[in-house]
């Protein structure tokens, strides 16, 4: 089979290096791809926003499949015009893509289909949103409602805060995401990241995951698009996997077919696991990153059969298999992340990846033949362990060889877990 892998970073890179593992696999392209999924793929520069070029590109390499990495191109539509070229493609349809591209289109869905979530209200304007969140108080959740990296996303602890967070979206701190704002009711308890994937009729449970937004350690200072992640999440247990199942994965799927809006991908629930049981944060369609990275390394089967049963309506047919041990990831990312950083640092050393560990690249680049960071997250380093507090030590005694002067970490990635297994 030769497959197309679309995006450049860390969860590409992981994507990558599993599909490449498939003894289905003839050759694996990937545009853009990073130095990292060179190791793995072909890649090929294409503009990922022109879908002409991408289709012309698959018909001249007679591509079997291609697996859409990142949220923006699901949501601009690019599987869409894949299949109705009559290629194979890994994720959602434009229309079932707002389930991350909207996040009230989310919320009006939950409240159709009786999915738990917090209460919201939704606003084109900042005054209105403004007298909502004076009536309700805080805590309080304030959300760009478009697409917006991860960074769109403001838990509000006082008032002012609020307020000042539904100023910064519609003074257009994240341009067109921030034309319409979500305000929404704080939820309680701890989060879990939940992976399904489903063909539009059938549901594929995967894997639990754990993921650390906040760039300081101790859960402290502004969001990011995530600062490290562990996979299993102790807190979600056999009975909250099934729950989520039963009161949130499964009426999603069967609301959006009903609605017309046939869901084929991944789902990648955020949750919050509240007194009440699992409450919807948001959707995303697509794999987590860092989570993609952790779950990569735990699964045992081959992932490209999956993926193909997934974009080809046939998912009751293939299982998936995990590995017991515990996988963490940590981000390394550019200093001054979330906000400005200096670009193309360079990085002068990588260590060898073991049979437990190993580095995946995300915002990295070759200039004249040198290893630099051009994004905020740059790698992300992740290991396996019995537990999480063994991945957690492996992770980080990896992390401490990589050489790049520019980079920071958080030290602290697990600790909730950890905490638990030494209780």
């Amino acid at each position: 089979m030769k497959v197309l892998l679309i995006g450049s970073g860390g969860r590409e890179h992981a994507l990558a290096w599993k599909i490449a593992q498939s003894p289905l696999l003839d050759e694996l392209y990937a545009a853009p791809g990073n130095p990292g999924i060179a190791d793995h793929a072909t890649l090929v520069v294409l503009d990922v926003e022109d879908h002409a070029a991408v289709i012309a590109f698959a018909k001249e390499k007679a591509i079997d499949f291609v697996v859409v990495g990142p949220e923006a191109p699901l949501v601009a539509g690019l599987a869409d015009d894949l299949r109705a070229a009559g290629i194979a493609t890994f994720g959602p349809s434009k229309a079932a893509a707002q389930l991350e591209g909207s996040k009230g289109f989310t919320k009006d869905l939950c409240a159709r289909y009786d999915i738990p979530t917090g209460a919201y209200q939704r606003f084109k304007a900042a005054e209105p949103a403004r007298d909502y969140v004076r009536e309700q108080g805080a805590p309080i959740v304030i959300k760009a409602d478009g697409l917006a990296a991860g960074k769109g996303v403001t838990v509000a602890m006082t008032e002012a805060e609020a307020l000042a967070a539904i100023d910064e979206c519609f003074d257009g701190a994240f341009g067109a995401a921030g034309a319409e704002v979500v305000v929404e009711a704080f939820l309680d308890g701890e989060e879990a990241s939940f992976f399904c994937l489903s063909d539009g009729k059938t549901a594929l449970a995967l894997a639990t995951a754990q993921d650390h937004k906040r760039v300081g350690d101790g859960d402290t200072g502004p969001n990011t698009g995530g600062m490290g992640a562990y996979s299993p999440a102790p807190v979600m247990t056999s009975a909250m996997v099934e729950r989520t199942m039963k009161e949130i994965i499964e009426p999603t799927i069967s609301g959006m077919a009903k609605d017309g809006n046939p869901f084929s991908g991944v789902f990648f629930a955020g949750l919050m696991i509240t007194a009440k049981g699992p409450e919807l944060i948001e959707y995303n369609v697509r794999f987590g990153d860092p989570e993609c990275q952790v779950l990569m390394m735990r699964l045992k089967s081959d992932l490209l059969p999956i993926l193909y049963a997934t974009a080809t309506g046939t998912l009751d047919k293939v299982e998936a298999e995990w590995r017991d041990d515990a996988a963490l990831t940590v981000v390394l990312a550019s200093k001054g992340y979330p906000g400005s950083y200096d670009k193309n640092t360079p990085i002068a050393h990588i260590p060898d990846a073991s049979a437990e560990a190993k580095v995946f690249h995300a915002g990295t680049a070759l200039k004249d033949g040198q290893l630099v960071a051009t994004g905020g997250r740059v790698l992300n380093v992740t290991a396996f362990g019995k537990d999480v507090t063994e991945a957690q030590a492996r992770a980080y005694a990896l992390t401490d060889k990589v050489e790049w002067e520019n980079g920071f970490c958080r030290r602290d990635i697990g600790w909730q877990a950890v905490a638990r297994e030494k209780a």
